[in-house]
């Protein structure tokens, strides 16, 4: 996966049967985003506001012209052929905004995403911003303000709370990813890191994770090998005593129900790694902007 992010990105929308889409594009639209059309099956020809709609992506495509990203809104059980169809359109970006997409469709599409170098963000992304530049997804714009932190991040409360955080140590963002809350997902914490080592607008990083994902040992790992830009963690559930994905209920329900094997020095094998590769690990998020003043040296 190839990220390619561009302020000007011409955007379609994927499903808007929902009060989050509407709301999402109406806040877009306000940000500046670029949205061009809207795909929504049975209902070519209309208009919503001053988007026109398509019933396919291919159709918008012939009359919009290039699309670089689609935002992608339809419920679960639709969202593999909603973005099989935005990868067969050559639209190199998607954002999965759906939660609880099935497993084996997220692995079906992320081979498709692999072999086409298509950048999906997601499943359950809430989406990017970069403050006062671009919009893409279903944040909330007033909660950001412009700076040199970059916020990775698994959760999406957390993030705003973190934002909040920093924004009142004035401290602002450099851009703010949710790279998705559902079990499978795309493009992974490892990726945007490596992509935000050559951001210009990023001075440092605070990446956001949940302990009970396997890919927090990957990030771990990569950190330890690398020397890059300052990095602070946070993990959610860090001192939880039965830990679980911090997500939406659905996924704590069923990781309660399933009785996982967890083993507790899993945890501490995970922080022996951010350690050693001298990443501080925020006990709470009141201390993530004074750790961060501290990497960077305004302390």
């Amino acid at each position: 996966m190839t990220i390619d992010l561009q302020l000007d990105s011409r955007v379609l929308i994927q499903g808007v049967d929902n009060p989050l889409a509407l709301a999402a594009i109406g806040r877009m639209q306000t940000y500046g985003t670029k949205i061009v059309g809207v795909v929504s099956a049975g209902k070519g020809g209309q208009q919503l506001g001053d988007l026109p709609v398509f019933d396919l992506v291919a159709q918008a495509q012939s009359v919009l012209g290039p699309i670089e990203t689609s935002l992608i809104f339809v419920p679960a059980y639709q969202v593999l052929d909603a973005a099989l169809e935005a990868i067969a359109a050559g639209i190199p970006q998607s954002i999965v905004i759906a939660r609880g997409v099935p497993p084996l469709d997220m692995i079906r599409l992320l081979r498709q995403a692999r072999i086409t170098n298509t950048l999906i963000l997601g499943s359950g992304s809430a989406g990017i911003i970069i403050p006062d530049r671009l919009l893409l997804g279903i944040y909330q714009p007033q909660l950001f303000s412009p700076g040199r932190v970059a916020i990775i991040s698994r959760n999406q409360s957390l993030t705003a709370e973190i934002a909040s955080e920093l924004n009142q140590a004035n401290l602002g963002q450099s851009i703010v990813i949710h790279i998705g809350s559902d079990p499978l997902v795309g493009s992974s914490c490892r990726l945007w890191l490596e992509w935000l080592q050559s951001d210009p607008l990023t001075e440092s990083i605070v990446l956001v994770g949940d302990i009970c994902w396997d890919s927090e040992a990957a990030t771990a790992a990569y950190l330890l090998s690398q020397q890059g830009k300052p990095v602070v963690a946070y993990l959610a559930g860090i001192h939880a005593s039965t830990p679980h994905p911090l997500t939406d209920a659905a996924i704590v329900l069923s990781h309660t129900l399933s009785k996982p094997i967890y083993h507790s020095d899993t945890i501490q094998q995970r922080l022996e790694t951010y350690k050693r590769a001298k990443i501080p690990v925020a006990k709470k998020i009141g201390q993530i902007p004074h750790l961060i003043k501290k990497l960077v040296g305004r302390v």
